[in-house]
């Protein structure tokens, strides 16, 4: 199976569409009179249609050898048989079975030419009126407009699927959109490569010159090293990568940009002597965070809290309740939480943050607030709300976030005109906020509302573009209190100590001892320390510690290479998942999602529904949640997932956004906690061969952690403290404002 193969045919019936989507199960007959079942993003197919199908042999456990299309090219049934068959199938609105039997009765072969192009004729049937043959041709309007757009992207081997996504923004007019700037596809609601439309755009002959092609050029730039974390790019650097990235002179990238500029779509200013260069909504966002925290600092300078002279009184209430003293840095984070609007609270493990933390609600709650506690990921919140005692958010669901399919935009419901009804938010894993959801985080509180913001800045930054929460650390704006000592009992974990030691450019303590929590096994090669992770995750952990393989993560620096997540997953997959006759799967690509499997979103999906057990629904699975998949139906075609207490449905040709998780790169990791950790930490690209990424991992640990690999990698890791700059106007931003 999996062989490449072309099928000509007609289609004989649709089992299965999905509108959505397009994602279509039909059943083909072949020339050769053979029925063939085809799966794939053919949306509006119906029977009576002609397909030429390129795809791959796949085999399905249920319905055995099906054909999975890549590419499709669609023509109209020119038969007055097929004809009709075409359109008693109910794919045009308006049109049954007895209206198609009259429709090709008056107008034989040439029914669908009067669909399209003379739908006045349509009145000389009886029944129809002008309204009625109106909504008709438009119907029928939109499948040609549909099928002309997908023979468009099959000719280009673009994804099928993106016609709908075309469709829903440009209607009608989706492939004179596309044909007159085919880079539109590179935004980020598509996601074709540039490289790919630059090609194609080239082949419609686009001039290698032409402004369009240039200014594409530089947008692509700009959002590309958003992933990197920029939020800006240098103009010298934006120029010289452009006019590298399509072999153009400078001088053509200068004037594009000058163009952009000059229209708006890109903001230049000066930051810090370096000629900044933003899309505009990334510099709409990072003004927006200043001019909001800049307010909030005025209305904290200009409080005068009831509360303030009893504060010490207060805190001692909640120390005799909760049994304990604080620290002097814990008692000024609750005092300062008390008095201040805003406030940073900074600590690695070990240090009391969680106390203080508990502190800081307590004394909100003495003080009559309504807080509010949020977290980037449904992980990180579950565990805020289970310290807490109470509940807490992701921070994109307490925003009420909304999905605009047609413009490929979120937007969020709690906004400056509908704030938050909050009077104090406490927002956990703050090194895990990128600039745009501060943004909106921002623009939903009020101005006179407390904001206690909780990480660990040694930690990796966001995947997202900026470096928020160590921008507002190092500008001095924003009260801070940095939470160093160990506690004594936190000194007894050698994972904390390992942490700690790494945090100082130090080589952990490998020597293992029987009541340690923090164990290191030597293995020196892929091959070895592969067999050892499956070994710990199928038999020594769950029968000589009592941790369930459910109950344990491994966590890699890098997808690559022969000892890489992608690798450790299929071994894993074999050892703790192998296939069985009870357990439907699915074949995806190179990738078989099993009944059982763990599996990750691995991009923001803002359209996936989902369902509580308490009955409450929403939409939106995000990059990096984790969840099992609990059954496939029959027809293979609907899994279910369960991403922690939320169940959600995925048809198969959204595999693509998911990947399995038994092993996890250490990115991927942030914001969640798991009770054991292997870490795997061998010789890697040298960009991941640095100290936060070890840091990150470590701290995943909650009860054991287990390294495994090369003594030397952890040490040249842990005295790596390089980190990649990352282009940010808001510290300096702040810094002004404060002047």
């Amino acid at each position: 199976m999996n062989e490449r193969c072309s099928i000509d045919g007609t289609i004989a019936n649709v089992v299965y569409q999905n509108e959505e989507n397009g994602y279509t199960v039909l059943r083909l007959v072949t020339t050769d009179g053979e029925a063939v079942t085809v799966v794939g993003a053919i949306p509006c197919a119906a029977p009576g249609e002609d397909l030429i199908v390129e795809g791959r042999w796949v085999s399905h456990p249920v319905h055995g050898d099906q054909v999975q299309a890549e590419r499709v090219e669609r023509s109209l049934p020119t038969q007055e048989d097929e004809i009709l068959r075409y359109l008693s199938s109910g794919i045009i609105k308006g049109v049954g079975a007895a209206t198609a039997s009259r429709l090709v009765q008056q107008f034989g072969a040439d029914t669908l030419d009067v669909l399209e192009t003379a739908p006045d004729a349509l009145l000389k049937i009886r029944g129809i009126t002008p309204k009625r043959a109106r909504e008709i041709s438009e119907s029928y309007r939109y499948q040609t407009g549909m099928r002309r757009l997908m023979d468009f992207l099959s000719a280009n081997d673009l994804p099928l699927f993106l016609a709908l996504r075309l469709y829903r923004h440009f209607g009608p007019k989706s492939l004179d959109a596309v044909r007159d700037n085919p880079y539109l596809l590179v935004d980020e609601l598509y996601g074709v490569d540039f490289a790919v439309m630059d090609e194609i755009a080239l082949s419609m002959g686009m001039a290698g010159d032409s402004r369009r092609r240039v200014e594409a050029a530089v947008l692509f730039e700009l959002s590309y090293n958003l992933n990197n974390g920029h939020v800006f790019l240098p103009r010298d650097k934006l120029i010289a990568a452009s006019a590298q990235l399509i072999d153009c002179p400078a001088d053509l990238v200068e004037t594009a940009l000058d163009g952009l500029m000059g229209r708006g779509a890109v903001r230049w200013e000066k930051v810090a002597k370096v000629e900044a260069c933003y899309l505009r909504r990334l510099y709409d966002a990072e003004t927006a965070v200043v001019e909001k925290l800049e307010r909030m600092l005025r209305v904290q300078a200009d409080r005068l809290d009831y509360v303030a002279g009893r504060v010490d009184s207060i805190i001692g209430e909640i120390e005799k309740e909760q049994g304990l003293t604080y620290a002097p840095a814990q008692r000024r984070a609750v005092e300062l939480a008390a008095k201040q609007g805003v406030v940073i609270l900074t600590g690695g493990p070990g240090t009391g943050k969680t106390t203080s933390v508990r502190g800081i609600v307590s004394m909100l709650d003495r003080m009559g607030c309504t807080t509010v506690l949020i977290a980037p990921t449904g992980r990180a919140a579950k565990r805020l709300g289970e310290l807490c005692g109470r509940e807490a958010q992701t921070v994109h669901r307490c925003l009420g976030m909304v999905w605009k399919e047609e413009s490929g935009e979120v937007s969020f419901q709690k906004n400056e005109k509908e704030p938050l009804l909050a009077e104090a938010v406490i927002v956990d894993e703050m090194s895990m906020v990128d600039l745009p959801l501060m943004a909106a985080l921002l623009a939903a509180i009020k101005d006179d509302c407390r904001l206690i913001m909780v990480g660990d800045p040694d930690q990796l930054p966001s995947v997202g573009p900026g470096n928020v929460f160590g921008d507002l650390i190092r500008s001095g704006r924003v009260e801070t209190v940095a939470l160093t000592e160990i506690f004594r009992q936190a000194q007894a974990s050698a994972i904390i100590r390992a942490a700690h030691a790494v945090n100082e450019g130090r080589l952990p303590e490998l020597r293992n001892t029987a009541e340690s929590d923090f164990f290191f096994m030597r293995r020196q090669t892929p091959e070895t320390a592969v067999e050892l992770v499956v070994e710990l995750c199928k038999e020594r952990l769950p029968k000589n510690m009592g941790v369930p393989s459910g109950q344990i993560q491994v966590l890699c620096p890098t997808r690559k290479g022969e000892w890489g997540t992608a690798a450790l997953n299929r071994a894993l997959q074999k050892a703790l998942n192998p296939p069985s006759p009870e357990k439907r799967q699915k074949v995806w690509g190179e990738t078989t999602f099993r009944v059982g499997d763990r599996v990750m979103q691995i991009r923001n999906n803002y359209d996936v529904l989902w369902l509580r057990p308490d009955g409450v629904t929403g939409a939106g699975i995000f990059n990096g949640d984790v969840g099992v998949v609990e059954d496939i139906d029959p027809s293979g075609e609907l899994l279910t997932i369960c991403f922690d207490d939320r169940s959600a449905t995925y048809t198969a040709d959204m595999l693509g956004e998911l990947e399995l998780a038994y092993a996890v790169t250490i990115h991927k990791s942030q914001g969640s906690e798991y009770r054991a950790v292997i870490l795997v930490a061998l010789p890697a690209a040298p960009a991941l061969m640095v100290r936060g990424v070890l840091y990150t991992g470590i701290t995943r640990a909650r009860e054991l952690l287990i390294a495994v690999g090369d003594g030397a990698t952890l040490e040249r890791m842990a005295a790596n403290d390089k980190q990649q700059r990352r282009y940010s106007g808001l510290r300096w931003r702040l810094r002004q404002g404060g002047a």
